[in-house]
């Protein structure tokens, strides 16, 4: 499946506490200026706590060649956001079996300057551990390149360059708590 042939698909729509208020597909929810819907960011860490970026297919529809977390996307409307978010994993970057942890929500708006498109997410961000003996295999109609982090190296970086990355990467990695990027995941509730 490519990028845009994901446009179709629906979207949750949701009100600033994150309560479903309707559905839309995806291109409707990207175009300006936007419709607040489900998504989420997923980080898969290594047994040393790096965790895995990918950088965007020059094919995406919204922010391509920017660096992202592991992988992103969009639940169907009433889908089970670990189920989807593993999926994703999946398809993205090859890695299956991951299990997945929420640590928080981050909501933002973002304006992709080449495209026009938009993004305004309520985020939920997801956390698992590399399974043993898994190796990434990028699709390369969704990822253009991965690389492994640390996340105070990711952090002093995204100071240094935002423009090489997704503009939703800060706001998801600050919900990355000590706990939720050590050796054993935990469960964080937040808002962002």
């Amino acid at each position: 499946m490519t990028p845009n042939s994901r446009e179709s698909h629906l979207v949750e729509l949701v009100d600033s506490a994150g309560t479903p208020i309707g559905s839309t597909t995806v291109s409707e929810a990207h175009t300006a200026p936007g419709q607040l819907h489900r998504a989420f960011s997923v980080f898969v860490r290594d047994s040393s706590g790096r965790v895995l970026l990918q950088q965007r297919a020059a094919a995406k529809t919204r922010f391509p060649l920017r660096w992202a977390n592991t992988a992103c996307g969009h639940p169907a409307p009433g889908e089970d956001l670990a189920l989807a978010a593993a999926r994703r994993v999946a398809e993205e970057v090859g890695i299956d079996g991951v299990v997945l942890t929420s640590v928080g929500v981050y909501a933002y708006y973002a304006e992709d300057p080449s495209s026009g498109r938009v993004e305004y997410e309520y985020d939920h961000v997801l956390v698992g551990d590399l399974p043993a003996g898994a190796v990434p295999r990028p699709d390369p109609a969704e990822v253009a390149d991965v690389r492994w982090v640390t996340v105070s190296d990711l952090l002093a970086d995204l100071g240094a360059d935002a423009r090489a990355y997704a503009p939703w990467l800060a706001g998801v990695t600050g919900q990355l708590s000590p706990a939720a990027t050590s050796s054993s995941p935990t469960e964080r509730s937040g808002d962002g």
